[in-house]
């Protein structure tokens, strides 16, 4: 997600470093790029004769459901690092078999770290990839560095040499098997990763440079500095792309975003990493008036116009909120939204008609902005698992911080989400979370004249940012009403 959209139930880190580190890669682009590209918008480019494209690869990222920044083993979600490689075959044939029924996929991207290849779980950890192999899906491998420095660098040469000299002898003969030599390099300039990426290339060199997937520079976010790279001449390129690096809210300003990063190298270019929430009950047929659904519009736009590949984040990543699909059964998944998946199969050139509507894009609501600390009631990580505590953080337009007072006095979110009081929903202190909305008392509420939000089934409390705290990761809960700034709400 991230660096990544981020996610898991997403762990408040990984989203915030998400969004921090795309708010870093936005500003790399300059005014007269962004207008540049605005002005030349094409209909359908159509690929290079000589070169060809990157259309073929219709992919997910199957993820470590605690974000694949790791210092030990990294597990994609469904599989366990205590199974067999016979377990881990059987699992990872039912999740892969689900990529190809449910969401129409042919490509895999898979976390791989030196803890995860030294250890004894390598040896089960192939069974993933054999699995996704032999069922026909390509395979990208790729290297994230551990969540301690996350500077954006190698963390150990040695044992990332090590690490890659065991996959690539493994792998080099298996024509569906992809390397990337790292994910996100935005420690290093170009000339360092030219560097790093070159010599990886000449002690690979029995590996074919057109499965070789060079990540773009900074978190991914550019290409133009490796296409244009002698060094690095024959490989492929990925670049990655989120919706949270900006506020635009039209399709226009997201191609205007998106193509000075590409250049003239969409041939060569898979973007391995971009997605939206899939949770939160956003119409993706309607590509203005939301920054989500103008994003993947324009993103599927560009790949679809450029043929290029798209890897999705994630396909399956438990408690993202990103994630295209949830894991039901062993062998069984489940389309977190249908109007996601539809948009991303016409970027990837399935769809012979793009499906878009007139339908709202996000379903009704306003925020809740704290008075005092002018911060919003907000639902940690874009959870929807009912319990999840509330907090105070930034404003930033998501559909996590939107509640729409509706005829039954509900505060509702994502569309089918209530804010309710916890615990015996009457007693002070009690935290407020997101349930199942039910029509229960403790999920009713009276928003009042003065900005206090007070409960229906006691009126002596209000919605309150604990302790008076103004800071970003305050908890929401309820206590008696004082009048205080730290309970009231503003709804805009």
């Amino acid at each position: 997600m991230f660096t990544q959209p981020s996610l898991q139930l997403q762990s408040r880190h990984s989203l915030r470093h998400r969004i921090a580190s795309g708010a870093i890669a936005a500003a790399v682009l300059s005014a007269g790029a962004l207008v540049a590209a605005a002005a030349v918008a094409p209909a359908e480019a159509a690929p290079s004769k000589v070169h060809g494209n990157t259309r073929d690869f219709r992919g997910v990222n199957w993820a470590d459901p605690r974000d694949n920044y790791a210092a030990d083993e990294v597990v994609p979600s469904g599989l366990s690092k205590t199974d067999s490689y016979a377990t881990t075959y059987r699992k990872a044939t039912g999740i892969v078999s689900e990529f190809r029924h449910e969401l129409k996929a042919n490509t895999i991207r898979l976390p791989i770290n030196p803890s995860s290849v030294g250890t004894q779980w390598w040896k089960s950890y192939q069974a993933a990839i054999d699995a996704s192999t032999n069922n026909g899906f390509k395979v990208i491998v790729s290297y994230w560095e551990a969540n301690d420095a996350k500077d954006g660098r190698v963390d150990d040469p040695k044992a990332y040499n090590a690490m890659w000299d065991t996959v690539v002898r493994k792998y080099r003969h298996n024509p569906k098997v992809y390397f990337e030599p790292m994910n996100e390099p935005f420690g290093y300039s170009l000339d360092e990763w030219v560097s790093l990426t070159s010599t990886w290339l000449k002690q690979h060199s029995d590996v074919p440079r057109k499965r070789v997937v060079i990540s773009g520079t900074g978190y991914n976010d550019n290409v133009t500095g490796v296409g244009a790279a002698k060094e690095l001449k024959g490989t492929l390129l990925s670049l990655h792309f989120y919706g949270f690096w900006a506020s635009d809210t039209t399709e226009a300003a997201w191609l205007a975003n998106l193509q000075p990063r590409i250049g003239e190298y969409g041939w060569r270019t898979i973007i391995d990493e971009a997605g939206s929430p899939m949770t939160t009950g956003l119409n993706y047929g309607n590509h203005e008036g939301n920054i989500y659904t103008s994003y993947l519009g324009a993103l599927t736009q560009t790949a679809r116009e450029q043929r290029m590949g798209i890897v999705y984040w994630p396909g399956l990543r438990n408690g993202d909120a990103y994630s295209m699909t949830t894991q039901v059964g062993p062998r069984d998944l489940t389309v977190n939204s249908e109007s996601g998946l539809a948009q991303l199969q016409w970027g990837w050139g399935l769809l012979k008609k793009e499906p878009t509507n007139d339908d709202p894009p996000a379903p009704p609501g306003e925020v809740l902005r704290g008075v005092a600390s002018n911060r919003c009631v907000d639902v940690p990580g874009y959870s929807t698992t009912s319990g999840t505590a509330l907090d105070l953080w930034d404003c930033n337009a998501g559909g996590n911080q939107s509640w729409n007072w509706t005829a039954d006095k509900q505060l509702m979110v994502y569309g089918n989400k209530c804010l309710a009081i916890g615990g015996d929903g009457a007693s002070a202190g009690s935290p407020a979370v997101i349930a199942d909305c039910t029509g229960a008392p403790n999920q009713a509420w009276e928003l009042n004249a003065d900005l206090s939000v007070t409960s229906v089934l006691n009126p002596d409390l209000c919605l309150d940012a604990a302790g008076g705290g103004t800071g970003n990761g305050t908890s929401v809960d309820v206590w008696h009403c004082n009048g205080e700034t730290n309970q009231q709400w503003a709804r805009s």
